[in-house]
């Protein structure tokens, strides 16, 4: 248990350093500085990726997964601030529209979390389905978070296409010396929990806010944790993309569940 805690936290290593510099300029940040409180995050996250890359804690496949969902997480930044969805309170030079481009960076922590975390466990799989259907599914999820604006929201059905492609989806992962698994269903909720428990945090930083928490401050409404879980099925798909699923080897004594 000590080695798996210690695998995921080696594993958010750039999202951990996102939330902590998030909530520090919070307490510490003077109104009156040089340099926005948004600029120094977006200059401090530049220097981290760099940093990563440098030191070889990412690998350039990594790199290229996480750059995609970067781009991806921007674009839909732009549109949810459009509409309304939630805003970001502060000003800042590096921004595209209302936009900080430290925003990116979130959504590249997630992605940089995701591909470290399949590569530090050594991720295998069983009943994986075929992968044109889960590109198809994401494709669906992305979409959707812009045409329910417009048209009915198809969460539902995307739900349950979710539960019928991936519902015999194993993740087989190596903590030390055997495997354990999974279901990969399972493994996204967990992972989109964690996240919802970010986003109180970084609310709460004033990283963004929602419409709700403008005058006062209050805890992201659970219904957010949907649209997390989502989210994850698009970022695991990135990443797919770039790293292909392995399926487990049973021939190999060592793997044990």
């Amino acid at each position: 248990f000590l080695v798996f805690g210690l695998k995921q936290a080696w594993a958010c290593l750039f999202g951990g350093a996102m939330l902590a510099l998030i909530m520090g300029t919070r307490v510490v940040w003077p109104d009156d500085a040089w340099l926005a409180r948004y600029d120094f995050v977006f200059l401090c996250a530049l220097a981290l990726q760099i940093a990563m890359l440098a030191f070889r804690l990412e690998t350039f496949d990594e790199a290229k997964a996480i750059l995609l969902f970067h781009i991806v997480g921007t674009c839909m930044e732009l549109f949810k601030t459009a509409a309304g969805s939630w805003v970001y309170p502060e000003e800042a030079f590096f921004r595209i529209g209302g936009v900080p481009l430290f925003s990116g960076f979130m959504y590249a922590s997630v992605g940089s979390y995701l591909a470290r975390v399949s590569r530090i466990f050594d991720f295998r799989f069983t009943g994986y389905p075929p992968f044109w259907t889960s590109i198809a599914l994401a494709v669906a999820v992305y979409v959707n978070f812009f045409s329910h604006h417009y048209v009915a929201d198809a969460r539902i059905l995307i739900f349950a296409a979710t539960g019928v492609l991936f519902a015999r989806t194993w993740v087989h992962y190596r903590v030390f010396r055997f495997r354990h698994r999974m279901p990969l269903l399972l493994g996204w909720l967990l992972v989109a929990l964690f996240i919802w428990f970010a986003e109180n945090l970084a609310t709460w930083s004033h990283a963004w806010l929602y419409p709700s928490q403008q005058g006062e401050w209050t805890p992201v409404g659970l219904s957010k944790l949907g649209s997390w879980y989502l989210l994850m099925i698009v970022s695991f798909v990135l990443v797919t993309m770039v790293n292909r699923p392995k399926p487990l080897d049973t021939s190999s004594s060592s793997q044990i569940d």
